[in-house]
């Protein structure tokens, strides 16, 4: 597959993107999804993205909640949203899991989630943005070598454990959206 037929992905953190950030979410009662959520994922995939999930979830490793549960709250977020896919990391070198208490290499602000997607996917790095609201998000992003937002919808510029550049700093998930139909206007010139 050449560069040429490969599709570009939009990686969405989950909690602060999608859904309401809540600290840990244990269950699908808990999972607050914007109510944007769903037009905005469909509107990146009309432009030609993937809309992909990538997302830390170390409350199975610190035993908040189960692995099954999580995947519960995953097929509900595709069902409300339409998602193509969601990758999640359960580890966390602290865990009280013996299971999950690992350093892995999927965990952000390490690039493997966003590895296996673009791999599984063909994915066009070039073109692909991640999109979160911490700043692992953005390393993640930078790791992987993709273009990267950091929204104000969950924790944001206020709160970001260390010091990071994204690309673009907007306010939530509909200013990806226009980002993305502004930039596709501008390359049709």
């Amino acid at each position: 597959m050449g560069d040429a037929d490969k599709k570009p992905a939009v990686f969405l953190d989950r909690d602060g993107v999608l859904t309401k950030e809540k600290s840990y979410v244990v269950s699908t009662d808990d999972l607050e999804i914007f109510p944007y959520a769903k037009e905005c994922v469909k509107r990146i995939q009309e432009n030609g993205f993937y809309a992909i999930v990538i997302t830390n979830q170390s409350g199975v490793a610190r035993g908040m909640f189960s692995e099954k549960e999580l995947r519960k709250m995953n097929s509900r977020l595709i069902l409300q949203t339409g998602v193509d896919a969601v990758y999640y990391c359960p580890h966390h070198p602290e865990g009280i899991i013996e299971k999950y208490r690992r350093a892995c290499r999927c965990r952000k602000p390490e690039a493997g989630m966003i590895t296996e997607a673009c791999l599984k996917y063909g994915i066009d790095r070039k073109r692909s943005y991640m999109v979160g609201d911490r700043a692992s998000d953005i390393l993640a992003g930078q790791r992987a070598g993709i273009k990267t937002i950091l929204l104000e919808s969950g924790y944001g510029t206020a709160r970001l454990e260390q010091d990071v550049y994204a690309d673009y700093v907007l306010q939530d998930l509909k200013d990806v959206v226009n980002l993305l139909e502004c930039n596709d206007k501008e390359e049709n010139l």
